[in-house]
Formats: C-alpha cells, sequence, structure tokens
C-alpha cells in the first residue's frame, strides 16, 4: 500500500501522436482538461464514470497548419457559458476553440512568429507571447496592445488576478510586469532563459528556468525563495489551490512534487522531455511528454492504477536509457562503480539517484521515501565507460569505413564497406560486380578507396573524370553532371568524390560511417551560399522540346526561341563559354518561366541554372526595383504546398541559387519574411529534395545573417530550421539544418539564448549518436557545444 501523500500514476492516455506541449483543467464538462500536440491538434479528455479510472476524448479540435505549442481556457461568459479554448501554434496564429465544432470559432493572427504561451483574464482578455520577442493583449477578436521590451523570445506569461497586472518571462532571462501595456519593473537573478510563471496570489508569483531552478517573487520586485532538485530545464509550473505546494516538470524527465517548500516526491517518466503539467479540479496531476502520452498521477488510492498497470509503468521506465550527457550524471567509470549490494542501504533524500555495476551494464536507480526502496530508472549509455567501437556494422561484419553512394535521385543506395587492411583494388572489383556496373571504372572506385581513408584533405578531381552514374539516362529535373562543383574533405557539403560522388540530390552522394572525431569545426559558421549547380543540358532540352510539342498553341515556342534558350543554357553552364547570356535570352526565359505548371519545370531548370551568372543574376534580381520582387513573388506562387512537387523544389533551388550574386542575396534578405514563411509551409511535404532544398535556403539565409545584429530575422530562422526537424527525415536535410543551427547561433550569445528558448537543445540530441552519415552526429555535437 502506498505511503499517505505520495503520488502513484492513475492512467496513461494515448491519443497524440507527437509530442504533447501544453495541457489546462477545463470548466466543462466536470472533471475535464484539454491537450495540444506537436500533432497539430488540439483534445479535450473527460474522466470515464466510475468504477473506471481514465479518460476518454471527448474533442478533437484542428485548425493549426503547424505545431501546435501552449493552450489556456477562456473563463465561461453569457455568451459562451461553457468558456472557450484557445490554442497557439507554430504558425504564428491563435486559434480561439468551442466544444461545438473542430474548426476554429476565430483565428488571431498578428504575430510573427510561433505562439508559445497563453494566458486568460477577467472579461475574454487573452495575453499570449511569441517567439517573435513580443507579447499581445487580446479582446473581442483584436489585438489591444503590443507588450515590446524583451529582447528574445517571450516563453511565458501569465495575467494576475488583480490590479490589471500582467507577467512575461522571456529567454533573456528576465520577467517583465506590465500594466496598461507599459513596463512597470523587471525582475532580474535568473541565469538562463526563463520557461515558465504561475500565479500564487495577488502578490506572488513562481517563474522556472534552464537554470534549473524555481524561484518565488513578490510583485514588488524581491526574489523571496529559490528552489533547487532538477538537473536540467524546467518547462512547466502548476500551484495547488492552497497556494503554496506547486509541481514542476523538465527535460530531465521528471515530475517532482514540492510541499511545504521541499521537493517531497519525484517521479521519472520513460520519456526525455516532460514539457507540461497541469492540476486537475480533484488534485490530480496530468503531465504531457515528447513520447505523445498524457500520464495521470493520483495520492487517491481509489483512483490509483491496479497493480499490474503500476508494475507495468516501472517496468518500462526499467528499461529506458539514459545518457549520462544529457542525465547530469556525470563522468562514469565503471570500475569505480559498486556492486548491486549497494542497493541495500537506503538513500537519504526523495530522487537521489544511484549507480551500479551489473555485469558489464550500468544501472541507474532512484530512492523513493514513499515507497522506501529503490527503483531502477533505466540503463547508463554513452558515459565513458562504454567502450565504443571505432568499427561501423553492415550486413552482420564490421569494416572501418561504409561509403553510402546515392546512384541517381530516386535510385537505390549502394554501400560500399571497407577495411584499412583490405586490398583496395579487389573491395573496387567486389563492389562492381556485386552492383552489376561496368568494369571500366575500377580504378577510379580504387582510387577512391585509397584516397578516402588516408585521413587528410584532398585536391580537386581530375578535370578528365568522367560521371558514369549521372550523365546518362532519364531527365529528372535539377540532376545531371556536376559543372565545376568543387571537390575536398573539408568541405562537407561537397564531400570527397571521385567525380561521379556528389552529396547534392540529384546526382550520387558519398558520406562516411567512419567513428571519429572531429578535432576542428569544418562545417559551420557557413556563410558562403550552398548552390544547386547539377545540370545535363541534353536531357534538359530534350525535355523542354518534347513537352513544347504538346503545349498549347499559345504556349508554343518557335525554333528561335528554342534555340535562344539553348545558347543560354550552355553559356550559363560552361565557365569556359565565349558568349555570354543576351538581354533577350534572359526575357525570353522570363517570359518562359511563365508556363503552364504541367509543363514548366524543364525552364525552371534552366531558370535555376541561370541565376548563379552574374548577368542573370543581376538583371532578373535587380536590374529594375521591381524585377526581383516579381522574381520572387513568381517562385513562391511555384511553392505553394498544392502546387507540383517538382516546381516546388525548382523553385527552392532557384532560391538558393539566387544567394551566388550580391544582387540576389540582398534581394532574398529583403524578401526574406516572405520567402520563409512560405518554405516552412512545405516542411510537412514527404519529399527528401524538397527538405534538402529547403534546408539549403535556410542555411543560406543564416550564412547571410552571420554576424548581423537582425534578431528577428535570426528567430525566423531558428523557428523554420526547428519546424522542419519535426519533419525531415533525409539525413543531408537533417546535416544542413544543423549546419544552420551552428551557423545561426555561432558567436552569438542572443542567438544562442534564442535556440535554447526555443527547445533545440532537446530536439537535436537525437542526432549526436548518427555515424551515417558521419557528418550529422560530428555537426550536432558541435552545436550542441555552442548552445552549452
Amino acid at each position: 500500500m502506498a505511503s499517505p501523500n505520495s503520488y502513484k500514476l492513475s492512467c496513461s492516455i494515448p491519443g497524440h501522436e507527437m509530442d504533447v506541449r501544453g495541457l489546462s483543467a477545463a470548466f466543462f464538462p466536470d472533471g475535464a482538461f484539454v491537450s495540444v500536440s506537436r500533432d497539430r491538434t488540439g483534445r479535450v479528455w473527460v474522466p470515464n464514470s466510475s468504477p473506471d479510472r481514465g479518460f476518454t476524448e471527448m474533442h478533437c479540435m484542428t485548425g493549426h497548419q503547424n505545431f501546435v505549442s501552449c493552450v489556456c481556457i477562456i473563463a465561461p461568459s453569457d455568451t459562451y457559458p461553457r468558456g472557450l479554448i484557445a490554442t497557439g501554434g507554430n504558425d504564428h496564429n491563435i486559434c480561439v476553440f468551442t466544444l461545438d465544432q473542430p474548426q476554429p470559432l476565430f483565428t488571431l493572427k498578428g504575430h510573427k512568429n510561433t505562439v508559445c504561451t497563453l494566458s486568460s483574464g477577467k472579461f475574454g482578455t487573452l495575453l499570449s507571447g511569441s517567439w517573435d520577442t513580443t507579447a499581445k493583449v487580446w479582446l473581442n477578436e483584436k489585438c489591444m496592445m503590443t507588450l515590446q521590451g524583451h529582447t528574445a523570445a517571450v516563453w511565458a506569461v501569465v495575467i494576475l488576478p488583480e490590479q490589471g497586472l500582467m507577467l512575461s518571462g522571456s529567454a533573456d532571462k528576465t520577467i517583465k510586469l506590465w500594466k496598461a501595456g507599459h513596463c512597470e519593473k523587471t525582475f532580474t537573478g535568473h541565469e538562463d532563459c526563463v520557461r515558465g510563471l504561475a500565479v500564487v496570489s495577488d502578490l506572488e508569483f513562481f517563474s522556472c528556468s534552464n537554470d534549473t531552478s524555481i524561484r518565488r517573487w513578490l510583485v514588488t520586485g524581491e526574489c523571496v525563495q529559490v528552489y533547487y532538485s532538477h538537473t536540467n530545464y524546467i518547462y512547466s509550473l502548476a500551484v495547488f489551490p492552497n497556494g503554496q505546494d506547486f509541481v514542476s516538470t523538465g527535460e530531465d524527465r521528471t515530475l517532482r512534487i514540492w510541499k511545504q517548500g521541499e521537493c517531497q516526491q519525484t517521479i521519472r517518466l520513460p520519456a526525455q522531455s516532460v514539457w507540461c503539467c497541469c492540476i486537475l479540479p480533484n488534485g490530480d496531476i496530468a503531465v504531457g511528454a515528447s513520447d505523445g502520452l498524457i500520464r495521470v498521477f493520483t495520492e487517491v488510492e481509489d483512483r490509483m492504477a491496479s497493480p499490474q498497470d503500476l508494475q507495468a509503468f516501472e517496468d518500462e521506465l526499467s528499461k529506458t536509457t539514459i545518457d549520462p550527457k544529457t542525465g547530469d550524471l556525470g563522468d562514469i567509470k565503471m570500475e569505480d562503480l559498486p556492486g548491486r549490494d549497494h542497493l541495500d542501504e537506503p538513500g537519504n533524500r526523495e530522487g537521489q539517484t544511484r549507480l551500479i555495476k551489473e555485469g558489464q551494464k550500468v544501472e541507474a536507480y532512484q530512492w523513493s521515501v514513499a515507497d522506501s526502496r529503490w527503483m531502477k530508472i533505466g540503463d547508463v549509455v554513452g558515459g565513458s565507460n562504454q567502450q565504443t567501437s571505432k568499427k561501423v556494422n553492415y550486413e552482420g561484419k564490421e569494416y572501418d569505413f561504409v561509403f553510402t553512394i546515392d546512384i541517381n535521385e530516386g535510385g537505390p543506395s549502394m554501400k560500399l564497406p571497407y577495411n584499412v587492411t583490405d586490398d583496395p583494388w579487389l573491395t573496387a572489383h567486389n563492389f562492381l560486380q556485386k552492383n552489376e556496373l561496368s568494369p571500366m571504372f575500377l580504378d577510379q572506385v580504387a582510387n577512391f578507396i585509397i584516397e578516402n581513408t588516408k585521413g587528410h584533405t584532398l585536391g580537386a578531381a581530375p578535370p578528365s573524370a568522367a560521371d558514369p552514374f549521372t550523365g546518362t539516362g532519364r531527365y529528372i529535373p535539377g540532376s545531371g553532371t556536376p559543372t565545376g562543383a568543387p571537390v575536398g574533405a573539408a568541405d562537407p557539403f561537397t564531400g570527397v568524390t571521385f567525380a561521379c560522388l556528389l552529396l547534392f540530390p540529384g546526382g550520387g552522394a558519398y558520406s562516411s560511417a567512419a567513428s571519429r572525431q572531429t578535432s576542428t569545426n569544418i562545417y559551420f559558421p557557413k556563410t558562403d551560399g550552398v548552390t544547386f549547380e547539377q545540370a545535363n543540358a541534353t536531357q534538359i532540352m530534350a525535355k523542354l522540346r518534347e513537352l513544347n510539342g504538346g503545349a498549347p498553341g499559345e504556349y508554343r515556342l518557335s525554333e528561335g526561341v528554342l534555340g535562344s534558350l539553348e545558347k543560354l543554357l550552355v553559356s550559363v553552364c560552361d565557365p569556359c563559354a565565349s558568349e555570354q547570356p543576351t538581354t533577350e535570352q534572359i526575357s525570353l526565359l522570363w517570359k518562359t518561366s511563365h508556363w503552364p505548371e504541367d509543363i514548366v519545370f524543364p525552364v525552371l531548370d534552366i531558370l535555376r541554372l541561370a541565376v548563379r551568372h552574374p548577368q542573370v543574376n543581376e538583371s532578373l534580381c535587380g536590374g529594375d526595383a521591381d524585377n526581383g520582387v516579381a522574381l520572387c513573388n513568381h517562385l513562391l506562387s511555384l511553392m505553394k504546398p498544392q502546387a507540383r512537387p517538382a516546381n516546388q523544389m525548382l523553385a527552392l533551388r532557384t532560391l538558393c541559387n539566387c544567394f551566388s550574386g550580391w544582387r540576389g542575396r540582398a534581394l532574398l534578405l529583403a524578401q526574406r519574411e516572405a520567402v520563409l514563411s512560405h518554405a516552412a509551409d512545405l516542411c510537412s511535404v514527404c519529399n527528401k529534395n524538397i527538405h534538402i532544398a529547403l534546408a539549403t535556403l535556410v542555411l543560406n539565409y543564416a550564412g547571410s545573417l552571420h554576424g548581423q545584429p537582425d534578431l528577428e530575422a535570426k528567430a525566423q530562422c531558428l523557428s523554420v530550421a526547428s519546424a522542419a526537424l519535426e519533419s525531415v527525415q533525409d539525413k543531408e536535410a537533417v546535416f544542413r539544418l544543423l549546419v544552420a543551427l551552428g551557423t545561426t547561433v555561432a558567436s552569438d550569445q542572443t542567438a544562442q539564448d534564442l535556440a535554447k528558448s526555443l527547445g533545440v537543445t532537446s530536439q537535436i540530441a537525437k542526432y549526436t549518436s548518427v555515424t551515417d552519415p558521419a557528418k550529422v552526429g560530428e555537426c550536432c555535437q558541435l552545436v550542441l557545444k555552442e548552445l552549452q
């Protein structure tokens, strides 16, 4: 039997498909609460009738275009006697719902970035906070005032019950007290981003922070108490009705229950991030976590889960793995750890952690005061006690290197395993034979292996090297033979290649999965633009002529126009070409780029290549003040979510290539808000080539903004990168997003604070162990190092 005042699991509630980011107790029905998630939905949960335990989904709300990050309940009124539900999302909007329909009753627009916190007050007042560094006050569907003063994301807001006072907590480490739109006082003391606020009374409030502390404040400015127990970021707080006791959740996987100023109980969950919590009317506690589950805990024995379910929860927890880098367990040396008999000694405080050696494993246990026993909370992995193999496993064997080769866009990947003791010529022969490739490439493959296992930077590939894989075959938009792509081990974007192996989509790709440590940061900041260079002019023109033959009469091009476009294509693809693009050719290209959307893609391919040429870049991006805006608007129209994927991809690639000239760079910086907003809409499209182009666009913006003081622009880059990481699966796209993040935060403390406030640290931590390709894990570790 549980000890008095000990909280136990009541139930686990599945339903959401992604992280649960916000919770709030509802006014109606009795005992209900609302949850919101990265899966873009909000859900209302009602308690099951006795004797059943648990909750049932009563209502599902949709309307946001991206993940939903916060929720609050607007009190009942004469017009809405059951109250309203307000949700804030990554789409910059606030949606307000009733219980009668899944779609929003109305939508509040005005923020320029993610709405990450909401609070409601009297008379239907709503206060919102955003990554755009502002808070806004809403009433009767209108923004009544904007609270400006923070220099980083506003991560938490609350409305105090009396006196018309409002509070905002920010990634700039401060809390501000507002009255009638003016900042009355700034509270300082936290050493990192302020993530949560909770009202105690008219005169007091709590705050929590990434600095692992909770503070209790008087509205007059004094900090009257500081609470320590968490070992990582603290994300949320909720206060019990007595105004003294409270609960907190955080990145250390815990729910902590505080009574009489002390942490009385620590409940660990089998999920890395415990994002949110709320206290239900009956005193139970609901928490939402990164595994998509809502868990309810109770101290009332009748509402506790069955012994079987409690044991299942404990078993699930014991099977989790803990990374000491994120679990705050310190440096672990297995030879110094005690054995299982160490658990015979009782702990001396709630939540105390003890590590023991069990065979070749390290196990973590937590002391439960309520149960007077040690509970296993997981196995420790990744510590210095673990002997990491430098080998890469492939098909049941270990190798020093396993290279991944993507032959063509949409084609199969090929693995080239190699040990340094192997004969490179025999390995090359076996690789070609296994994959039914021509033996004429034996020298190239063998030399590729020899050069890329030396461990030093290589020079450029011989100009005579042929491209046997991408030089022929069917036409794929954006693909073809590389034109002057640089080669070298120090460039993670072009990779170390043997001519046919390229890291860009549309050609082949090389990546080393060998485990290695990066002594220097070769990845970021990356300030030169990354462009899409591949082209096969013959295939592009063949496809253009084919589509022209079936084009509607008013769009059909004459042979003269086709010839002009072909000359333009040759002149922009061949750096040694004697002829330069003419004004007439550029004009024809612009006009033809407005062909019907179902046949325009080969023209867009020419446009994508042409804007790299200084003359075309000057003309289309800025020759006339209106030209650049027209180009931008046209490309954005091709990027609509319902547009054709090939056009979306090529429009994104064209925007990336505009960064190759100063005119294009200036244009895209001026149009940054619209371009990145449209690009962000494509995050959820299931197409790896679109994701790679999107990631490259964000990276190019990050490079152009590096060293600049424009926080709003950097905030948008971070926001789009964060949103993309929610959907992107392709490792090359992930890598480019990591480089974009690294470039944005490198040597910029304000940007680092902003990134941490957006949860980037926990979002990318899963990539630290990626070894295929190795650059993903290495770059991720370097980004996390910047954010420490």
